[in-house]
């Protein structure tokens, strides 16, 4: 995956001057809290913990859950990953375990936060989205210029959302799991063994040609227009529909509905007219084409995704020398495209001059390791 440039993959605030600075100079400086879709209900098979962790991505910290327990981590379920470069807050779910042995748990980097029983398992997916706040620090030209420029950011995209791109972190630690997905599926090689890992591969390549849809359609100043054809999804997890030049006009400018961009695959709902032709056109940029998909199978079921995320609750402070951004996003979105709007670099990669070409914030892979379900 090539660096997330302003060229290949342009800002919605690319014309507004960004406010630069460092994310990221210590854990501390990024927390996520991972926000529930229910609470436990205090009965039932399984324990649900809460728990604190630094240093550490979601698999791992499950397997070291599992290990103190003594149990499989396969049977400890989650609603979601979080990153280890944070401080982050989420729920595991832990079968037929006496709860007051989960709250005795003791592993470095991993704080209890609370116990409690409920009937089901844990399952990907099972969050409403997730609270962050971050600190910027080393502001280019100081936290006044700084918060001036972030609430003018602000304003447009609290209104109008953000390109939804994948974040670097999609693509692995060294940004070629796409192209290793490419090698694998081409016959150059055998791939990996472990099933998770196939299809973690082939989600990178999806979200390739995703990022590559979305990048154009951006260019084109379409990420808020209506393409012939388009079919849309209200929030981020609605049903993709065949909406009309009319609907669009009321739905789109609104947030209500956007369009929605492809992840390729056998059962990918498709558009009609011009918005498909744009979609066949990312397929023969990267020399593949819809029966590339079908030959794959199960690997890349397909779906779509909005082509816009829209960041809630977003607020900007100054903190001593720092700014402070607070912000809820819904599952699958990344706070790293959000920071990329305001301009902010990763301090996991080498700074970069403010409005550079290079700028891309990342955050570490979390790639699913075997046993996790």
């Amino acid at each position: 995956m090539p660096n997330q440039t302003d060229e290949s993959f342009p800002r919605r605030c690319l014309d507004l001057s960004p406010v630069g600075g460092v994310l990221r100079a210590s854990e501390d400086d990024f927390r996520v809290d991972e926000i529930a879709s229910y609470e436990p209900c205090g009965e039932g098979e399984h324990t649900y913990l809460r728990f604190e962790k630094r240093g550490m991505t979601t698999p791992y910290a499950i397997t070291q859950i599992a290990r103190v327990l003594k149990m499989q981590a396969r049977d400890i379920g989650y609603a979601g990953l979080k990153d280890r470069h944070a401080v982050t807050t989420q729920t595991v779910s832990l079968p037929r375990i006496d709860p007051e042995r989960v709250s005795a748990l003791e592993i470095p980097g991993l704080r209890v936060l609370s116990v409690a029983r409920h009937r089901n398992k844990l399952r990907t997916g099972h969050l409403k989205g997730n609270r962050f706040e971050l600190r910027v620090r080393d502001v280019t030209e100081g936290v006044d210029v700084g918060l001036a420029r972030a609430l003018s950011i602000a304003e447009v995209i609290s209104s109008a959302g953000v390109p939804n791109y994948f974040g670097e972190q999609r693509f692995g630690r060294d940004g070629d799991n796409a192209a290793r997905a490419r090698e694998w599926l081409s016959g150059d090689n055998s791939g990996p063994r472990d099933p998770q890992q196939r299809r973690f591969l082939v989600s990178a390549l999806q979200s390739e040609l995703f990022n590559a849809w979305l990048g154009l359609r951006v260019h084109d100043g379409l990420i808020d227009a209506f393409v012939e054809g388009d079919l849309a999804a209200r929030g981020a997890t609605g049903r993709p529909w065949l909406i009309t030049a009319d609907d669009a006009a009321l739905l789109y400018p609104t947030g209500q509905a956007s369009p929605t961009g492809p992840m390729f695959g056998r059962s990918m709902d498709r558009p009609t007219g011009l918005a498909e032709a744009r979609e066949e056109a990312v397929l023969v940029g990267a020399s593949l084409d819809r029966a590339f998909f079908d030959r794959i199978g199960p690997l890349a079921e397909g779906t779509r995704r909005p082509a816009r995320v829209f960041v809630e609750d977003l607020a900007v402070t100054v903190d001593g020398d720092a700014l402070v951004f607070r912000f809820t996003l819904a599952p699958g979105a990344y706070a790293t495209v959000v920071m990329r709007e305001f301009g902010v670099s990763s301090a996991t990669t080498p700074p970069v001059a403010t409005g550079s070409p290079a700028e891309h914030p990342t955050m570490q892979p979390e790639p699913t390791p075997p046993g996790v379900s």
